[in-house]
């Protein structure tokens, strides 16, 4: 099913894999790009990892929604004369091998250029070309050591590193890369003119990280503790009836409204919170006196009382209570769509709305060489010779 997004009428070849360089395509395809994903015969690794229900995975479904497959062996010349006829007629090619594969497989950068001058080339690394990481393998886990992420987790008694538990550096790099190939198209539409885009997660994440992060290390000569600079505490608050919540006040205002709330208007005229510096510089004693203050309150009516004064807050909810929010079910984030194969999916819609071009998630990830027949026929395979290349282990089909 095609949409009519933004990115109609452009052609992406995904040689990604895992979650970093899945979740940039798959942005593409939601805004419209016909992304031809080309696997292994085996198929791509997350193929084989989550539950799996008629030869789909959780893990695939989820970040090659709006894509087709082909299959290739791209150990044998013929599948490497495949896909240089696929990047011909592409605009963007994006690849997340470690560095020198594409190169030892004839596909470098500028061998690819002589197939197509005006390609956006998009290399994904972990580390990037050079230095002593470069050549390592790499997970999320090991960004996020780099970069500083779990050293922003450090557990504030024992001063323990934490990991956060989700893919953090994997999906903001796909989210960064997607952006970066959309001003690429951008500069492609305007002078004419292709480009290689490098791009490595710990780049990524070091920068997503630096504002609040590590904002103090920014005068040179004049650095301080990056802890001091970070927004503050974990901001969980547990309440009379067991249940959690988030709530946080910044400006004056917002200190006001959270007086009120919790009935404490005695705090406005305390010397420890009655400027923000003063509120940041206490930290720890405002959320203790928070903390107390909160749990004299069952969830509900200190929300409805914090909403009420404008402080930002809200409760901690589970990943299926989530579900039922009122918020998310009013902006129609989750949706659901039908399948003779797996039945009901339901699957968030992609986040931009355009008022001009409308993109959808309806598309569904393919299976493996879901599409390899229609594909080959775009570029000029007859029955016979595709035939002949499933016979010979060089692609294979569904149908």
């Amino acid at each position: 099913m095609k949409n009519n997004g933004p990115l109609s009428g452009i052609t992406v070849i995904d040689l990604t894999a895992m979650i970093s360089g899945p979740v940039c395509t798959m942005m593409l395809g939601d805004q419209g790009a016909d992304v031809i994903k080309v696997e292994p015969l085996t198929g791509e690794l997350t193929r084989k990892v989550g539950k799996t229900k008629n030869g789909m995975t959780t893990s695939f479904l989820c970040a090659n929604r709006s894509k087709r497959s082909i299959t290739l062996n791209l150990k044998e010349e013929k599948g490497i004369n495949i896909l240089k006829k696929l990047i011909r007629k592409a605009d963007v090619l994006v690849q997340n091998f470690r560095p020198g594969t594409m190169k030892r497989m004839g596909l470098s950068y500028e061998e690819v250029q002589k197939i197509n001058k005006e390609i956006i080339y998009t290399s994904i690394s972990g580390f990037g070309e050079k230095g002593p990481y470069a050549n390592h393998r790499v997970y999320d886990p090991v960004i996020q050591a780099l970069s500083g992420l779990a050293d922003i987790q450090r557990d504030q008694k024992t001063n323990f590193p934490k990991m956060v538990r989700t893919i953090i550096p994997d999906k903001t790099t796909g989210m960064a890369t997607a952006q970066a190939i959309s001003s690429a198209l951008f500069y492609k539409e305007r002078y004419g003119k292709g480009q290689h885009i490098k791009i490595a997660m710990l780049d990524v994440m070091i920068a997503y990280l630096w504002p609040e992060g590590s904002a103090s290390l920014s005068f040179v000569g004049e650095e301080g503790d990056p802890s001091d600079g970070q927004m503050g505490l974990d901001l969980v608050f547990e309440t009379k009836d067991k249940k959690y919540i988030t709530a946080g006040a910044v400006t004056d205002k917002e200190w006001l409204g959270m007086c009120e709330a919790l009935g404490r208007k005695d705090l406005l005229d305390d010397t420890r919170f009655n400027t923000p510096r003063a509120r940041f510089e206490n930290k720890n004693e405002r959320r203790l006196i928070i903390s107390q203050e909160i749990k004299k309150h069952n969830s509900k009516e200190i929300l409805l009382k914090l909403h009420t004064n404008e402080v930002p807050s809200a409760p901690i909810l589970s990943r299926t209570e989530l579900l039922n929010n009122e918020q998310i079910i009013e902006n129609k984030i989750i949706e659901f769509h039908e399948s003779k194969i797996y039945g009901t999916i339901r699957s968030p819609r992609p986040a931009p709305i355009y008022s001009d071009s409308p993109i959808n998630g309806e598309q569904l990830a393919p299976l493996k060489g879901e599409n390899s027949r229609e594909i080959l026929k775009e570029i000029n395979y007859n029955d016979e010779e595709i035939n002949s290349l499933i016979q010979n282990n060089i692609t294979s089909s569904i149908n």
